[in-house]
């Protein structure tokens, strides 16, 4: 794409990001993008054709466009939630706290149960426009294996996570990535650990420089996204937020997108 087909796709790119538009709203026409953004038919199209690839567009019928995201399945309701009556320290460093609480579930009768608190962590898939993603092999001492991982770390105290995301990126691959988008934020052992895990996507980054962590770079490439589900399946992708992060730009790239990568 050109200077001004660039532009226009990071300023639409953005509305999306910020949320602008509401999950199963319908995208302006291309009649109005054109006129407002002074791009023409053609140009606009490929910048549409882009977002739908990328899964922040759903076609629906022809040159008409929705913002992804509304469901059709109801929140359940009327369930009550477990009662905490209290909790105690068991143990308590600056990596982790194990404690036990003193629960009720409805309809049960108290009881106490073991809770891990990890730390608030952050993690970034960037991808270029040869459909590749930044990732890292490392070797990882718990298992005892080697695999590819994505950029990420902890959240420091006064820090938001999108700061995070950026930095751990050029930290961890000497990549700074154009802009981070959130993607979803979710616990990766629900039932007992609680450790919030922010999940990013970039599109694009520059090379700023070398990496300042050696300890946790290891070797750096840009691994094709077709290679993802044949890595999956060989075990080598390893942690829950690089899981949920590649197979998140799988599923928003449509099925031509996991086509490609099987």
């Amino acid at each position: 794409m050109g200077p001004k087909t660039t532009k226009v796709y990071e300023t639409l790119r953005e509305r999306l990001a910020s949320g602008q538009y509401t999950a199963g709203d319908k995208f302006p026409s291309e009649r109005t993008l054109s006129e407002e953004l002074g791009i023409g038919r053609t140009a606009l199209r490929q910048v549409l054709a882009r977002l739908v690839s990328e899964g922040a567009l759903e076609v629906r019928g022809r040159s008409s466009y929705l913002v992804p995201g509304a469901v059709s399945v109801k929140t359940p309701e009327g369930l009550e939630p477990w009662q905490i009556h209290g909790e105690r320290d068991l143990y308590d460093n600056q990596w982790v706290k194990l404690q036990l609480w003193d629960v009720e579930p409805p309809g049960v009768e108290r009881f106490e149960h073991h809770v891990v608190k990890l730390q608030h962590v952050a993690i970034t898939a960037v991808v270029d426009d040869q459909d590749r993603v930044l990732m890292m092999w490392r070797y990882r001492f718990v298992p005892q294996t080697f695999g590819w991982e994505l950029p990420g770390g902890i959240v420091d105290a006064g820090e938001e996570a999108s700061e995070t995301a950026m930095r751990e990126v050029v930290e961890e691959t000497g990549w700074k990535p154009n802009s981070v988008e959130h993607v979803v934020t979710y616990q990766p052992m629900v039932g007992m650990v609680d450790s919030p895990h922010e999940i990013f996507v970039a599109y694009g980054a520059e090379k700023v420089g070398e990496p300042t962590d050696l300890e946790e770079a290891g070797h750096i490439e840009w691994v094709p996204l077709a290679d993802i589900l044949g890595l999956m399946a060989r075990g080598e992708l390893l942690g829950s937020g690089t899981l949920v992060a590649l197979l998140h730009i799988l599923a928003t790239r449509g099925k031509q997108g996991v086509t490609a990568a099987r």
